[in-house]
């Protein structure tokens, strides 16, 4: 079959598919994708011939940015329990590098996409192009080996002959639970349009079943050892728990052996927030009641998480708790000297409790809160009742993900959806647009604040487009809240974190910018209603909920909202400063840090 390159791997990826429990689905949904001179004539004419989506073609989406498009495809992936994801395509050049904090932010949350750029000439005639880098040291260097570190899987296709094992070594990669992230598949422009006789073998109907590893029976031993002599446990529930479908297996673990759970970002809603084993959410950002009881844990069960610093507190937070790590990547299931059982969070839950054996403790669970005025804490509790029990929150980097790791009461898998791998700013529109794509009959409430709204804000215009509802809570701080704490607290006096004109001092200590964010959103092509305290913005949220088109509902709350933090987290302060508040920071670190250890 004689096709372009750029022909041959849309068809490939049109007729792949992913499996699991006997349940199949479009591996690669769709395409999004900006183009330039890079991809054009390639990718873009592929696409173009082939209809764009009709028949068994993959449906393109139009972005407004590169990095944004991989926020949608990771939001989508992680819906779908990484059983399913998009392709991103891009020219070289500034197109292409865009795509780095995208597939970080992949790769370090374990979601599988797959990125295309757009690449230099393979044949270098006409060496050199637009926006070919020129690295001295080797002509094979073009800017797309920025992708390198951050990709699970990365190659490059000089000739058509090497793009079937490359295509087979990705799938592998998207597909694997341990190994998944960003894979970048690298196409010279030249090479993309260049045609080739392709074996019709190439693209049959294939199908990747995505394997659930069982524990190994020794390991699977040690485990029940390390169980039986064990009086005060405490199940750390990650993402790997959700991603496995595991909830129901977690709940009938905690409440046969008399367990309680505690969530990391990526795990909250693992157990409704109601359940009476859920003690909430864990470490720097964690509940007093789940931190009160990883201090006095004599074995943490860590199922399916990275533990993260935010998770360990740094590593002040479990005393001297020994591990019992549940993972499908031994990466992880060997952190903190821990005792390894590498499998799927739901085949090890049902085989894991041993005969006989329970926890000898007592447990609460968090109690509400009690809220008043405007703050941010009360906008979040207003969303959480307006987004109820079939509705999805999403949000990133900021001061809300503390916020909404303490208190959100989740109503179960997927309906909390927050990025904390990375904390990226930006991330929230397009990863609710993702979430949309892959739940549409859900409610996606998107909570941004301004900072975030103001690095990636366009997406709406490609919700608009697409006729996808979104309803966006653009909360405005005047700048950025969470860091701006942060800073006061380490002694750097709040720089940089208000959104102020110039002053007379010459810093940035003048009157708030006169910047309207909800006007911008009304430009972007989204309904806007405005909100100044709790009624209003509940009355706001019942119109956006009944309403068919993407709609921002913007408030501005009482500044000073956060709800606090209950463990430490390691943020190195000045050894030695001029001003008092540096240096008092510094006697609470130094003291702070003689609590910190290695889990051996």
């Amino acid at each position: 079959m004689r096709l372009t390159v750029a022909q041959a791997l849309l068809r490939f990826l049109a007729n792949q598919w992913s499996e699991r429990d006997g349940v199949e689905r479009r591996l690669i949904a769709g395409v999004f994708g900006i183009f330039g001179h890079g991809n054009v004539a390639g990718i873009g004419q592929a696409l173009a011939e082939r209809g764009a989506g009709t028949g068994d073609a993959l449906p393109y989406y139009l972005a407004r940015n590169e990095q944004a498009m991989v926020h949608t495809a990771v939001g989508y992936a992680r819906t779908l329990d990484r059983l399913s994801t998009f392709a991103c395509t891009t020219s070289i050049g500034p197109g292409a590098t865009n795509l780095v904090t995208g597939a970080a932010l992949a790769t370090i949350n374990r979601i599988p996409v797959l990125l295309l750029p757009g690449d230099v000439f393979a044949t270098r005639v006409a060496n050199p192009v637009l926006q070919e880098l020129e690295d001295p040291r080797s002509f094979d260097v073009s800017v797309n080996d920025a992708l390198r570190p951050v990709s699970r899987f990365f190659d490059r296709i000089n000739r058509p002959e090497q793009l079937p094992s490359a295509l087979l070594a990705a799938m592998r990669v998207l597909t694997d639970p341990a190994e998944t992230g960003a894979v970048t598949l690298a196409l010279p422009q030249d090479v993309q349009a260049e045609a080739w006789d392709w074996p019709e073998e190439l693209f049959a109907r294939r199908v990747w079943h995505v394997a659930r590893p069982v524990p190994e029976p020794a390991a699977l031993e040690r485990a029940r050892t390390l169980l039986r002599s064990s009086r005060r446990p405490l199940i750390v529930a990650g993402g790997g728990v959700i991603y496995s479908g595991a909830c129901a297996e977690l709940a009938e673990f905690a409440e046969e052996y008399g367990v309680p759970v505690a969530e990391t970002q990526a795990g909250k809603g693992s157990l409704r927030h109601d359940h009476p084993c859920n003690v909430g959410a864990i470490g720097h950002t964690g509940t007093a009641a789940a931190n009160t009881l990883a201090r006095e844990a004599d074995l943490v069960i860590g199922i399916g998480t990275r533990y993260s610093d935010f998770t360990t507190a740094s590593r002040t937070l479990f005393g001297q708790a020994r591990f019992l790590n549940v993972n499908v990547a031994a990466f992880d299931a060997a952190k903190h000297a821990g005792t390894m059982l590498v499998a799927d969070a739901r085949e090890a839950l049902r085989v894991l409790g041993p005969d006989g054996w329970r926890a000898a403790w007592t447990f609460e669970r968090q109690e509400r809160a009690v809220l008043e005025g405007f703050t941010q804490a009360v906008v979040l509790d207003a969303v959480n009742d307006a987004v109820g029990e079939d509705g999805v929150v999403v949000n990133a980097a900021g001061s809300m993900p503390g916020d909404l790791h303490r208190a959100w009461r989740a109503a179960g898998p997927h309906s909390y959806h927050v990025e904390y791998g990375y904390s990226c700013m930006g991330y929230e529109i397009a990863g609710g647009l993702g979430v949309k794509l892959a739940a549409p009959e859900r409610e996606v409430f998107v909570l941004v604040g301004d900072g975030s709204y103001l690095m990636m804000a366009q997406e709406i215009a490609t919700a608009v487009q697409e006729g996808v509802k979104l309803i966006v809570v653009l909360v405005d701080n005047h700048g950025f809240a969470s860091i701006g704490g942060l800073s006061e607290a380490v002694g750097a006096q709040r720089l940089g974190t208000a959104y102020r004109a110039r002053g007379a001092s010459g810093g940035l200590d003048g009157e708030l910018l006169p910047v309207d964010l909800a006007a911008n959103a009304a430009s972007l092509g989204a309904d806007v209603l405005r909100a100044g305290d709790r009624a209003e913005l509940v009355s706001a949220l019942v119109k956006a909920r009944e309403a068919t088109r993407t709609t921002v509902v913007y408030v501005r709350p009482e500044p000073g909202s956060g709800v606090g933090a209950s463990a430490w987290w390691d943020v190195p302060v000045a050894e030695v400063a001029e001003n008092p508040e540096a240096r008092e920071a510094r006697v609470r670190y130094e003291e702070a840090k003689r609590e910190q250890r290695i889990y051996l």
